[in-house]
């Protein structure tokens, strides 16, 4: 089998794949895969014949210093010290071509391409990697194959040409599913469910305020008066609220200049958002859940009846619980300003978007500290 390039890709009875993953979900991803399921993808779908060996190594990419992946200039270098036939490299950095969400990159050249997990989605993300790295794979070897074919699920996805140097082909995401499934993949690339350890005093204010609040008769007959729909208004609007001040206090909101285009910066700033929102939902479901057990407890049903005046069961307690564990949530918002910036940004930020913001910070400064002209 010989690839575009005409290069015989079996040598020794054996074609040998490099993934190259960045540390985190990435490698995670890349591991799982690398215990069998690639290698046997790899010889149902693109040759018969010929052994597949599949290598993983993690290593942080580098970036260039517009926070991207040079992947054509690294591909070359790590076939040869590797020994490689394709080198396949995995990245949670979200990458663009113009303004499309691009997926996967592919340089023939360099025998090697590059995919990024956010824009891959967020459900059933291990297979669906493994379908795009066998389509790439069949590229790279000279095998035409239509992309509905081989990846189905991705009807948003188109081939097109590349805007970055050294790439022949792209997969981008189209339309506004497009945008929005690179969004979800941003918001679990960030992994919200991190940001209750790093709210240490944010998680304690809002533990003693509910606390204050369940054994505070009058949070009893407020809690009863509401309707559902009025305590779930408090709710989101609690959550809201944190999230909020989360972004403000710790400055989290990005502005345009910081990005290539405004709807970049909109991306990001809307990922920002969910992850924080999604973390602090996070943080309610498990307050609740432990005020829930302290509440049946500590209060007696019998006292509890006496308080209401009518017989009590479970909903009473859910209900003054929700109320309960609602004002400890605002009260979460202050405490959290006594957790420090880099606290939150760890939970906010995936490792690879702190790496990006911190080199355009740096960049920023550099600039600053030239002057005009």
């Amino acid at each position: 089998m010989a690839a575009a390039g005409g290069r015989d890709w079996v040598r020794d009875g054996e074609i040998r794949v490099g993934v190259v993953a960045d540390p985190g979900l990435p490698t995670e991803v890349a591991a799982a895969l690398a215990g069998g399921e690639l290698v046997q993808a790899l010889a149902a779908n693109v040759t018969g014949r010929g052994r597949w060996r599949v290598d993983v190594l993690c290593e942080a990419l580098p970036l260039d210093e517009r926070g991207l992946v040079s992947m054509a200039e690294l591909g070359a270098r790590r076939r040869a010290r590797e020994g490689w036939d394709v080198v396949i490299y995995l990245t949670d950095l979200p990458r663009r071509s113009g303004t499309r969400p691009v997926m996967a990159d592919l340089s023939t050249g360099h025998s090697a391409a590059l995919i990024s997990l956010p824009a891959v989605g967020w459900v059933r993300l291990r297979r669906h990697v493994r379908d795009t790295i066998v389509w790439l794979v069949r590229r790279l070897t000279g095998k035409e194959v239509a992309l509905q074919r081989a990846i189905g699920w991705f009807s948003i996805v188109r081939e097109t040409g590349s805007c970055h140097p050294g790439i022949d082909v792209s997969l981008a995401l189209v339309g506004w599913r497009g945008h929005a499934r690179l969004l979800f993949g941003m918001v679990r690339d960030n992994r919200p469910w991190r940001l209750v350890p790093h709210l240490a005093s944010a998680t304690a204010a809002a533990a003693a305020t509910a606390a204050f609040a369940i054994f505070y008769s009058s949070i009893w007959g407020m809690a009863e008066a509401l309707p559902p729909w009025r305590l779930a208004v408090v709710t989101a609007g609690a959550i809201v609220a944190m999230a909020g001040w989360l972004v403000v206090y710790n400055h989290l909101w990005e502005r345009s200049a910081a990005h290539h285009t405004p709807v970049e910066a909109v991306l990001y700033n809307a990922s920002t958002a969910l992850t924080l929102l999604l973390g602090v939902a996070f943080m309610y479901g498990i307050l609740y859940v432990l005020a829930l057990a302290v509440a049946s407890m500590v209060i007696d049903a019998g006292y509890l009846s006496s308080q209401l005046g009518h017989p009590v069961g479970i909903g009473d307690y859910c209900t003054l619980v929700w109320l309960a564990s609602s004002m400890g949530v605002v009260a979460g918002a202050l405490g959290s300003s006594l957790d420090s910036e880099e606290a939150v940004r760890a939970a906010a930020y995936s490792r690879r978007e702190r790496e990006r913001q911190a080199r355009h910070q740096i960049a920023v400064a550099g600039r600053d500290a030239q002057g005009p002209g």
